[in-house]
């Protein structure tokens, strides 16, 4: 016979592990009592299969992680050489023409052009200019200049939206390797963690053991 000191009452135990002395003893019932050396073995069971659920629950999202990896393209290229392998001779003008339309050189060319012109056929030329005020010649030159550069810089700037789109999505495919890796670091070193548990568990039952044999001596 046990001392009372050494008796469980169900009442005192955990739902989970009177379910594993349920396994073990199919007549438990509510008014059941176990002895001490069977509770602790009940609980040590009771933590081993929580960490084999913890430890198969990171498993498994690890590899999640792997897979995702696996299924997304995330190496890294430069885009800006190979979109402009991709370019046509056209496009390659276009974009020039753009770049130079949109700098202070064309800026100061179009004054230059625009005083020679006008001091030509004002001043050096007045007897005989062969644009005469008000510079229809001029005005028309310009006009289709405008016409034409307009849909070229347009053309220029719908290359730069598919350029910055291509960017846009390297960006993303870099950000989410980066936040794969992290998150894979962050399960090794969970897994690191549960491993040293793991070795605490097992301390742990030891010493249980070593008290249930000690607990064994005393009642002798």
């Amino acid at each position: 016979m046990y001392s009372k000191d050494k008796i469980v009452s169900s009442f005192a135990i955990r739902k989970e592990i009177e379910t594993i002395l349920k396994e073990k003893n199919f007549h438990w019932n509510s008014s059941s009592r176990v002895c001490f050396t069977d509770y602790n073995s009940a609980r040590v069971n009771y933590v081993k299969k929580l960490m084999e659920q913890e430890i198969g629950s990171i498993q498994t999202l690890e590899q999640e992680v792997v897979n995702s990896v696996e299924r997304s393209n995330l190496i890294t290229s430069n885009n800006n050489e190979a979109y402009v392998e991709k370019l046509s001779i056209g496009d390659k003008i276009s974009d020039m023409v753009a770049k130079f339309g949109g700098s202070w050189g064309f800026i100061i060319s179009f004054f230059i052009v625009m005083i020679v012109w006008i001091s030509g056929n004002a001043v050096i030329l007045v007897k005989d200019p062969f644009d005469p005020y008000p510079f229809i010649l001029l005005n028309l030159i310009l006009s289709c200049l405008a016409a034409l550069q307009a849909p070229v810089i347009m053309m220029s700037q719908n290359r730069q939206e598919a350029k910055d789109r291509i960017r846009s999505e390297n960006d993303y495919k870099i950000n989410l390797k980066a936040e794969i890796e992290i998150r894979t670091l962050h399960e090794k070193v969970d897994h690191l963690l549960l491993n040293q548990w793991s070795k605490m568990i097992e301390i742990q039952e030891i010493q249980m053991e070593i008290l249930g044999e000690i607990s064994s001596h005393l009642k002798k």
